[in-house]
Parts: C-alpha cells; sequence; structure tokens
C-alpha cells in the first residue's frame, strides 16, 4: 500500500485496540491464575506470587504479542482496528529485533507516568515513546469507510 493511501493511528484508537488484547489475554490468564494459586491470588500486592505467575503474567502476553507482530505486524486489538505496525522509515514489516525493542521500550514509555504511551496522542506522526525507540509507526488505511447501504428493488 503506498503512503499517501494510509494515516497515522492515533491515540484513542490505540487505547481501544490495547483493551481489546488487555481483555483477550485476560479471558486466557486470568482463570489459569486462579487455577494455580486460588482467589487468594488476587489478594494482596506482591508484583509477582511465584513461578506459574511469571509465566502467565510476564512471559506468556511477551511471546504472545512478539508472534502476533512478527506474523501480522499487529496485535488482535490493532487488527480489530485495521491497523499495522511499520518501519518508520521504509513503511515495510520491522524486523523481528525492532518488534523486541519495542515491546521492551513500553515499559520506558509507562516509567514516568505513562507520559511515553500519552506522547502518542500530541505527536505528529503519533508516535509513542516505544515507537520512536524502535523506529516503527502504526498505520491504517485511509478513508475505511463501510460499504453504502443499498437495497434491491426487484423483489
Amino acid at each position: 500500500m503506498e503512503a499517501e493511501e494510509l494515516e497515522y493511528v492515533g491515540f484513542w484508537a490505540r487505547v481501544g485496540a490495547s483493551l481489546i488484547d488487555t481483555i483477550l489475554i485476560g479471558i486466557v490468564i486470568w482463570p489459569l491464575l486462579t487455577a494455580f494459586y486460588g482467589d487468594a491470588y488476587w489478594e494482596g500486592a506482591s508484583m509477582v506470587k511465584g513461578p506459574m505467575d511469571f509465566l502467565l503474567s510476564w512471559v506468556f502476553p511477551m511471546v504472545a504479542v512478539l508472534v502476533f507482530w512478527v506474523a501480522k505486524q499487529a496485535t488482535p486489538g490493532k487488527m480489530a482496528i485495521s491497523a499495522r505496525i511499520v518501519d518508520a522509515k521504509t513503511g515495510a514489516a520491522p524486523s523481528t529485533g525492532q518488534f523486541i525493542g519495542r515491546y521492551l521500550a513500553y515499559f520506558l514509555s509507562g516509567l514516568p507516568l505513562g507520559l511515553g504511551i500519552f506522547w502518542v496522542a500530541f505527536d505528529g506522526r503519533k508516535q509513542g515513546w516505544h515507537d520512536k525507540l524502535a523506529g516503527t509507526v502504526v498505520v491504517r488505511q485511509k478513508n475505511r469507510k463501510p460499504r453504502p447501504v443499498t437495497f434491491d428493488q426487484s423483489h
């Protein structure tokens, strides 16, 4: 797809995509965490409650996101809004290294009260700090309007 056919994906659309991804990951992980640790898992402030918690809460989401990014250039949430991640210079699929860097950079983006995430709302190319650090942008086709409604009068 040519650059003039694309637009940068803004903050609120990306928040929506993130919510979809969070719900989907939660549907998979939360019952498993409860099965392994019981209802007591949801009480207390410990960040990691054991090895299975670490695997399910940290490793599994990372692997799932990276697999989707490498295979589809998008998570299910981004696919739902017709968005994909591309290299900021070429518009091609980012390298696996860029995707790994982008994932790790999310932690840096979230540190100063989420400023690096909110940056998407104010940046001209709608890049969060994680995008800037990884050299990526999130794009989708312009004018994704649905097909107009027509009625068949012949019946």
